[in-house]
């Protein structure tokens, strides 16, 4: 099958497929479902493929949006993709895409550093998304307050990078992975890599959005 892979992020959309050349486009705390979908279908005039991946910047449950995202417009719960691009659909949380897509055995850990932070295990070939984003870390003030794009803008790189290798340290004792993958678009800021991880790929994404259709393990 030939996979559009459309990856949502809080300031762009991604788009990949096979042998053809990625593309960006800008997203926006306004963008609506719609807009995304007409967005891509412009961008992607004369592209021919057989179904698309959504890597989407919130839980997923089911396959669908379990809320709308925090960095977004309104309206991605009730919004049918497969009607609006009017072919089969599979969605999965941004970061589990990524991570799906890092994974190269064992027992992994995957932290996105870019708008937010994004989260997800893969135990043993099996994939978890996560949640990890909005847990209580200081001053009761969850984890991505201290490492997502807002704080590195706020406190300045140096501050930003100290508390990435405190929360990756904290994440690394409580789910004890073989390894911990560092993705998102921050991760490259960092001059120093936290104890025990490697830097991921963006491009991983899209080799996360192609093998939903391809491992049994991560479909839905």
């Amino acid at each position: 099958m030939k996979i559009l892979v459309v990856d949502i992020g809080g300031t762009h959309l991604k788009l990949h497929l096979a042998g053809r050349d990625t593309i960006r486009l800008d997203s926006g705390p306004t963008i609506e479902p719609s807009q995304m979908v007409t967005a891509v279908q412009s961008a992607t005039v004369g592209w021919s493929y057989d179904g698309v991946s959504i890597g989407y910047p919130g839980p997923v449950a089911n396959g669908r949006p379990a809320k709308d995202p925090a960095h977004l417009g309104p309206g991605w719960t009730e919004f049918d993709f497969a009607a609006a691009f009017g072919k089969p659909v599979k969605m999965i949380n941004d970061a589990a895409m990524q991570a799906l897509g890092s994974y190269r055995g064992g027992r992994m850990l995957f932290l996105g550093l870019g708008t937010g932070l994004g989260s997800a295990v893969v135990f043993d070939g099996v994939l978890q998304p996560m949640e990890l984003a909005h847990l209580p870390y200081k001053k009761g003030r969850s984890f991505e307050d201290y490492v997502g794009a807002a704080s590195l803008e706020k406190r300045g790189r140096a501050k930003w990078e100290e508390r990435v290798h405190d929360v990756v340290g904290r994440l690394f004792a409580a789910f004890l992975p073989d390894y911990v993958v560092l993705g998102g678009g921050n991760a490259s800021k960092l001059k120093r890599l936290p104890a025990h991880t490697v830097l991921g790929e963006n491009s991983n994404a899209f080799t996360g959005g192609e093998r939903l259709w391809s491992d049994p393990a991560t479909a839905g």
